[in-house]
């Protein structure tokens, strides 16, 4: 109990721009496992169809990458704020959207990934900006740590909640209504809403101030942003397979949703206490060793699907997932908000233009790695994608770590400069 007075009091003790930012993300962590898992898991239980998953999933990042230039635009009419709790409130109405369409073909699957993912495109380079703005160098890892902590916690209990919800009512008749799958996901959209209007509720109490610079379109840069867009690229590539994958095959090998929520519960819950206290401890020049540690437990985890193929080849891809995603941003967004400190001063340029072309570098990616298990799954088999695209991307993403390690040393040399 001392031990948690005294970090309540640290945290207390932070900015209050920083701890509103906070505040509103923890709440909607409480969203996203809906937005990254149940989605990719709503789309295979009614079409049953991996590609269309991933092709779900690509016009999501569409939308993602399309609202990221039309909110640079807004932000010389709107402030930040309504834009940032304008991307909160339309994610989970767009969700629940997409889940009253009766028929999900490909035109309307490709228009409700579009729509949630512009939602998802003013909520994150939003909060990148205002995270950017409201933060330093020096208690970044903190701000992630908490953060992830919350994601990891989310990601433990919304799965469990949700796929427990949705496996004990299925099926069930309840005052004259028989409540099957999709009913229940309804429902769940319904708590979604509510919990986007507190989190944007609490966003408001905020005081962001943005500078008057806001021109943002540039097509040349430094040499050490076009290093870490490449770097956004390979974080890309794994990302889009963060969501589709796992729903896939868990509702292939080990059962329905409630098993997901399982999988995803046991093994968030030891690593939501590491990234914690990995955020508390950690210094700026360990991002690198925790990187490298979340990039070879992700190869391990695809090499167990691989190889195995089974049940138990995907609860261990699951568990190193749920591992790797957290630890991995931990050490990433702090390498990337210092990158853009320093260039945004060498170019005088306002930082909002790294903002947005961050996006194009991880779109990108995620196109390169949706678009590879398509086509596996078009020109080989399903299975074959399944099998062999993660461990592709996974590979690929061992490179992150000797590049990360060029960026970090370039930024710290010319930020002395500076």
């Amino acid at each position: 109990m001392n031990r948690l007075t005294k970090e309540l009091q640290f945290f207390r003790s932070q900015e209050h721009n920083m701890k509103v930012l906070l505040l509103t993300n923890m709440i909607y962590a409480f969203v996203l496992p809906v937005v990254e898992i149940f989605a990719g898991a709503y789309v295979m239980r009614n079409t049953n169809d991996p590609a269309m998953v991933a092709y779900y999933q690509l016009a999501m990042y569409v939308g993602v990458v399309s609202t990221s230039l039309v909110n640079g635009l807004l932000l010389k009419l709107v402030k930040i704020k309504i834009l940032y709790a304008a991307g909160i409130l339309i994610s989970g109405v767009s969700l629940g959207g997409m889940m009253l369409i009766t028929n999900l073909g490909f035109v309307e699957l490709g228009l409700a990934g579009f729509l949630l993912g512009a939602a998802s495109g003013f909520f994150w380079t939003n909060r990148y900006l205002l995270a950017l703005y409201n933060t330093d160098d020096g208690n970044r890892n903190y701000y992630f740590g908490l953060e992830s902590f919350f994601f990891s916690v989310a990601n433990i209990t919304v799965p469990l909640v949700i796929g427990a919800f949705i496996g004990g009512l299925d099926g069930m008749k309840l005052l004259g209504t028989t409540f099957d799958a999709n009913f229940c996901y309804k429902i769940v959209m319904v708590v979604v809403v509510l919990i986007t209007i507190i989190s944007v509720s609490i966003l408001w109490r905020g005081n962001f101030v943005m500078p008057k610079d806001t021109s943002f379109i540039h097509f040349r840069f430094h040499v050490l942003w076009r290093k870490m867009l490449t770097l956004a690229s390979l974080k890309g590539m794994v990302q889009g397979f963060l969501v589709t994958a796992p729903a896939i095959l868990v509702m292939r090998f080990v059962g329905e949703e409630g098993a997901l929520g399982t999988i995803q519960g046991i093994s968030g819950a030891l690593t939501a206490i590491l990234v914690y206290v990995l955020g508390r401890i950690a210094r700026p020049q360990d991002r690198l060793w925790i990187l490298l540690g979340s990039v070879l437990v992700f190869f391990v985890g695809t090499l167990f699907n691989g190889l195995l193929f089974s049940a138990i080849g995907v609860i261990m891809f699951v568990l190193c997932k749920v591992i790797f995603q957290p630890l991995f941003d931990l050490a990433y967004y702090p390498v990337m908000m210092k990158t853009i400190d320093v260039v945004a001063k060498i170019e005088k340029r306002n930082e909002y233009t790294y903002i947005m072309t961050h996006e194009v570098g991880l779109f990108c990616g995620r196109f390169l790695g949706l678009g590879l298990f398509i086509l596996l799954a078009y020109l080989v088999s399903e299975d074959f994608a399944l099998k062999y695209a993660l461990i592709i991307v996974a590979g690929l993403q061992t490179l992150t770590y000797p590049l990360a390690k060029n960026i970090t040393k370039s930024s710290d040399e010319y930020a002395k400069n500076l």
